[in-house]
């Protein structure tokens, strides 16, 4: 797969992405194209510059003592992570722990937070991503990101998947990109023949799996997933869940959920972040959820806590 080099994008570009952005319609921001994430493209890795260890898959997205702040109110206290690529990293924890605050630090979604305060380097493929010459509209190109809550915008089903390509004129063979993403988010056969039609009349299911498909169609590296099947009925979670499967075998996915068995069931890495923004332990999921190193992680995932 051909990954983009990044750079700063165009003024144009730049002013109606960051305008998406702000109205809450992140996924605008994903189209893939030839920039490179610095002013400094030398400063950027690309894929083929990786040397991925026979061992282990590389590192794509690196913390190092990571705080985030709300005014003076302490979200994130010091994360050290190494999230491999090409894996499902899941994200778990009670209530308040900081897993979404940590999730949005990735494509600096917290930018948009006026009271939030950043700390310490994330890094994505050896950039620090909130240096000053990172550009943050570049940056969720390459790390998209799919919600709670589908989020379809009221056009047709088409012209969702389109968005990202058209904001970006990348509109060359536009029509195989959207099938592509709508084959690749397990929905083509479903809506191949009422593409016309208006996105919101899609069961709820069928809508987030549109917004993964919107996601995808620019082709990042990296998915971002804030607890994407959280409304959904049963039968739609396992879709999501399946297609979650799928997709890593392309992207490296990141996914928060309370959902303890959903974690167990799709993801080859867990992170469980308790109470006071605190990444207690992060291994390998059967691991965790059978074996952990801490008595804190123990008891919450039998229970005990949380």
């Amino acid at each position: 797969m051909n990954r983009e080099q990044m750079t700063t994008s165009d003024p144009e570009t730049s002013n109606r992405e960051s305008n998406a952005v702000d109205s809450g319609q992140s996924q605008e921001t994903e189209a893939a194209s030839d920039d490179t994430l610095t002013t400094q493209p030398s400063e950027a890795l690309s894929e083929r510059d990786r040397a991925p260890t026979p061992a282990s898959a590389p590192t794509v997205i690196e913390a190092r003592d990571l705080y985030v702040y709300y005014g003076e109110t302490q979200a994130l206290d010091g994360i050290d992570i190494k999230i491999p690529g090409e894996q499902v990293t899941a994200i778990i924890g009670p209530s308040g722990c900081g897993k979404s605050t940590f999730l949005r630090c990735l494509n600096r979604m917290n930018d948009l937070v006026d009271a939030a305060r950043v700390e310490g380097d994330l890094l994505f493929e050896g950039v620090n991503v909130y240096d000053d010459d990172v550009d943050p509209v570049v940056l969720r190109r390459r790390i998209g990101m799919v919600f709670q809550a589908p989020n379809p915008f009221p056009k047709s089903i088409y012209d969702n998947v389109a968005y990202g390509l058209r904001i970006q004129d990348k509109t060359d063979n536009l029509d195989e990109r959207v099938e592509t993403a709508l084959r690749r988010a397990a929905l083509w056969d479903e809506v191949k023949d009422r593409l016309d039609e208006n996105a919101l009349g899609l069961s709820g299911g069928q809508q987030q799996r549109l917004c993964i498909a919107r996601a995808i169609a620019p082709d990042p590296e990296v998915l971002l997933m804030d607890e994407p099947a959280s409304a959904l009925d049963p039968v739609a979670t396992s879709q999501i869940e399946d297609l979650i499967g799928e997709l890593s075998e392309e992207y490296t996915v990141i996914i928060v959920t309370h959902n303890m068995q959903q974690a167990a069931r799709i993801s080859d890495k867990t992170a469980v972040f308790l109470t006071g923004g605190e990444l207690v332990e992060f291994d390998d999921t059967t691991k965790i959820f059978e074996n952990p190193d801490h008595q804190r992680v123990e008891d919450y995932i039998t229970g005990k806590f949380g």
